[in-house]
């Protein structure tokens, strides 16, 4: 059972770990807000311009524009892997890890970036080719970190190193929620149905492909900070979770001590009075 130094140590080493976890659940539930908004303002803007992009693509003349051509199933593919640069939140890493594997053993022609130190670590340790790894992201977020990861995606697709660009990352839904996703984000994915799409043909000032290059540059600048706010929120969200229960657990297993703590103490004051009166028994005998 343990006696009651050791029992008293024990709670109170859980008591300082449950305000540690206490406090990184307030953090990351402070962090997930402002990831959220995030999302609410960059969602509608790159949707936005996606469905401007496709629909120049289903009214353009110029069809043979890399940013449109689809790619063969056998193309020279580049994988971008956004995990987080900690641990402490779930399974949100393992998953993302675990689709990219699988990605990879079924297109071996894959190339990887990996955003994020979990993914860096495990992958480094992998027979796979990283091509570059971005880690200390998450920490201040901000439109400028995307831009670098968009730059170097877009001189690598279209200096012909790559045909096609796929992520996969967390997608926040809830707190209690994430979806893994993988998209395609070079070239423009097809989208069979527009809807609201007028049958006029456009006027394009100063040409249709300087529009389409502009409208591409913002695409993949926005679609790539889109993609990590998702995952910045569906981190904090799972790690708040995984901190609300390591607290609670916490909770729970301090309470248990305490039973147990006042069990011991009982009963070593049970036995000091038997003592005593054994004592006192003895000397009137």
């Amino acid at each position: 059972m343990g006696n009651i130094r050791d029992i008293k140590s024990r709670i109170g080493s859980i008591r300082n770990t449950r305000q540690i976890t206490n406090a990184m659940k307030m953090v990351a539930a402070a962090k997930l807000r402002k990831a959220q908004q995030g999302i609410i303002k960059a969602r509608p803007y790159a949707d936005n311009i996606n469905h401007m992009l496709a629909t120049i693509k289903f009214k353009s003349r110029e069809t043979d524009l890399k940013i449109f051509v689809q790619p063969e199933p056998t193309a020279k593919c580049a994988l971008v892997v956004v995990t987080a640069d900690r641990g402490l939140c779930g399974s949100f890493n393992s998953f993302v890890i675990k689709a990219a594997l699988q990605y990879l053993k079924d297109h071996p022609n894959t190339d990887l970036f990996c955003i994020g130190k979990k993914g860096t670590d495990i992958f480094k340790k992998k027979d796979v080719k990283i091509i570059k790894s971005y880690t200390g992201l998450f920490n201040e977020m901000n439109f400028s970190v995307s831009l670098d990861i968009a730059s170097d995606l877009k001189h690598h697709f279209f200096s012909n190193e790559y045909d096609h660009i796929e992520v996969i990352y967390n997608e926040f839904k809830s707190v209690i929620q994430q979806n893994i996703v993988q998209k395609q984000v070079l070239p423009i994915p097809d989208i069979k149905v527009l809807e609201g799409v007028s049958l006029l043909d456009y006027l394009y000032e100063p040409g249709e492909e300087e529009v389409i290059e502009e409208l591409t540059n913002k695409y993949i600048n926005v679609e790539i900070w889109r993609i990590l706010l998702e995952s910045s929120a569906a981190e904090q969200g799972t790690r708040m979770t995984a901190m609300d229960s390591a607290t609670d657990n916490a909770s729970d297993l301090i309470e248990s001590l305490t039973l147990q703590y006042n069990m011991v103490r009982q009963a070593a004051i049970t036995n000091e009075i038997i003592e005593i009166a054994s004592g006192a028994e003895a000397q009137n005998q």
